[in-house]
Order: structure tokens, then sequence, then C-alpha cells
């Protein structure tokens, strides 16, 4: 597993510095984690594919709001591509070669698909980091529109997300939030960062240490000054008696972080990982 995670990390790497490729590129090298064998040329195919059928029902000089239409119609009333809320925390809906398959995902990875969708149609189309729930903005005649890809695509005026906002943060702070910092665009590494984040989280709950150490060793290219990242990541090469990474891994997270409820218990296995080390040289 090392050897598959050492050649993920690169990889992430390679694509996450590079102008190309797009999203759906890397979403698909995150997706290895979860598809060793993943075939990511057929999945980016099947993509081009559906925004092709997409592009052919449109007249070349349509509008934003009808290209908007037509990605819903096509997306969600046709393909029946939908929020998994049955099973939300299923691995697969963070990858997109299964999202594409089975046309379930959750906010993140339908924003994504309706983003990479939108861009092949030349839409201004970006993904927004919401508190909660991954929305995405359109770029249009009118201004903004603010679309949820996890519920059919369905528009948002402004008073939808104050009341989001609302639940999140409460109806004070909601009132008075600057709607031009909340719908701010994510890039690149942000919605990376957000989907390895879900991934991970599944996967120590449900005890796959190589897949979480992989998760957050990615989390870590795209955000090296992550310091929990590091004690988590850390913790875990303890747990499998890795010794010598996970001292280096949590000795970085007390570099990291100056203060902290952990850090006497953290400092506590720095010592003795140090001296475990030590024994086996």
């Amino acid at each position: 597993m090392h050897t598959v995670i050492q050649s993920l990390v690169e990889e992430f790497r390679r694509d996450l510095v590079a102008d190309s490729p797009g999203l759906a590129r890397v979403a698909l090298t995150i997706a290895r984690l979860e598809y060793e064998d993943l075939d990511a040329a057929a999945a980016l195919a099947s993509l081009d594919a559906l925004a092709g059928t997409i592009q052919e029902r449109l007249s070349p000089d349509a509008r934003p709001e009808e290209q908007m239409a037509m990605i819903n119609l096509c997306l969600f009333a046709e393909h029946k591509y939908r929020g998994n809320e049955k099973n939300y925390y299923d691995p697969r809906n963070s990858c997109l070669n299964a999202v594409l398959k089975r046309k379930l995902g959750i906010p993140i990875t339908l924003s994504l698909l309706y983003i990479e969708i939108g861009r092949r149609l030349g839409l201004e189309v970006e993904g927004v980091a919401f508190p909660g729930h991954f929305l995405v903005r359109v770029r249009c005649d009118q201004g903004l529109v603010v679309i949820d890809p996890f519920n059919e695509g369905i528009t948002l005026s402004e008073a939808d997300v104050r009341s989001r906002l609302a639940q999140v943060q409460g109806a004070a702070r909601a009132g008075q939030a600057d709607l031009s910092e909340v719908l701010a665009p994510a890039g690149k590494r942000e919605i990376c960062v957000r989907i390895l984040r879900n991934l991970k989280k599944i996967y120590m709950e449900s005890g796959e240490t190589d897949k979480a150490i992989g998760a957050i060793s990615l989390i870590l290219v795209a955000d090296p000054e992550a310091a929990a990242e590091w004690r988590d990541r850390g913790l875990l090469y303890r747990e499998i008696e890795a010794y010598r990474a996970a001292l280096t891994d949590l000795s970085r997270y007390l570099e990291l972080t100056a203060q902290g409820q952990d850090i006497g218990a953290i400092r506590h296995l720095v010592v003795e990982l140090r001296g475990i080390n030590a024994r086996l040289n």
C-alpha cells in the first residue's frame, strides 16, 4: 500500500500545480484511493460524452440561462443524477468515476460534475465552498446565479442562501454576512481538500487505516501547513507500528502548533517514539 500511496502523491502533486488537467482529472486521482485500478481515460470519456450530448441540444448562441436549463434537464430529469441521502457516507459518493456510473453523489461531487460539464459548454461556472453543503455559481447576464446540484440543480435566491447560512451560523450572523465572501469561488486545492477530508473521515470511522493515511497524505500535498493532518497521520502510523514515520509526523505537528489541548500528550508520544526508534536502530 505504501508504494501505491507514493505513486498517488506524486501524480496528485503534478496535477494540482498544473494549469491542466482540470478538476475532473484531479478528482479521479483522488478516487484511486478507493479504486486502485481506476480507468481515468474511460471516466473522462464518459464525462465528455455527457457534455457533448447536452451541447448538441443547444444552439451555438445559447445564453447561460439556456445552458443551465439544459444541464438540469439532462442531468437531473433525464439521467436521474441525485444526491445519495440514504447512504451519504458511502465512499463511492466522493469518487467521480463512481458518481458518473451510479448517478449518485454528495454536494461536492455533484457540483464538480456540474462544473466540469458547464466548462465544457463554455459557461463561467465555479464551485462555492458553502458551509456544510458545497454549491455552484454561474455568471450570467443578470449577475451570479447560485445552484445546488445536490438538489437537482435548483437556483437559490439571496433569501435561500441566508436561510441556509442561518442553519449553520445562526440567524444574526447570517443576516449580516457579506454574501460576496460567503459565495466566493473555491479553487482547485480547496475543492480537492474538501473531497479528501470527506474520505478521510469515512476511512477513519470505518477503520480503513491505509486508505485514511492515503487521504491525509494527499491533503498534505495540497496544504502542507495543516497541522492537524500531520498529527492525525502520525497517530495512524503509530497505530500500525510505523514508528519512524509516526515520529516524523508528530514532530512536525509540534513544530506547527504553538498551543493546544493535546500538546502535552503529543510531546509525551514523541519522547516515547524516540525511544522506540533508538532501540530499533
